[in-house]
């Protein structure tokens, strides 16, 4: 019996392989309870191209502090920032890797924000 984690890598196993195929570069979220992080991995070795989460003290400041980092305001804007330094490194297109989470909620606010922002997946 796989446990919730196990569970989850292993929906995210298979999203990673096919966007491995693609040679795409992808962006890959990653949800807690406190925070949200995006990462802007490339396709040839894995490097971190771009990354934004809530712990960074800039966006700690626009949230107003202690423990504002779980919700789905904070994730749009993450999405929004991790789509801002997208561009400043050049990339365009992504593959939206969203880590095994569901498609709801924090995932998709983020998604969407990265959208609205001008990237493309």
């Amino acid at each position: 019996m796989l446990n919730k984690k196990e569970q989850r890598l292993r929906r995210a196993r298979q999203t990673r392989i096919r966007i491995a195929q693609q040679g795409a570069v992808r962006l890959a979220v990653h949800r807690t309870n406190l925070h949200i992080y995006a990462n802007i991995i490339s396709s040839d070795g894995g490097r971190v191209l771009a990354s934004a989460s809530t712990l960074e003290p800039e966006v700690r400041a626009q949230l107003g502090g202690h423990g504002k980092g779980g919700n789905v305001a904070a994730a749009a804007l993450i999405g929004k920032r991790i789509a801002e330094k997208a561009k400043a490194a050049g990339i365009e297109k992504v593959a939206f890797d969203r880590s095994g989470f569901a498609y709801h909620g924090r995932v998709k606010a983020l998604a969407e924000a990265a959208r609205e922002a001008g990237l493309q997946f």
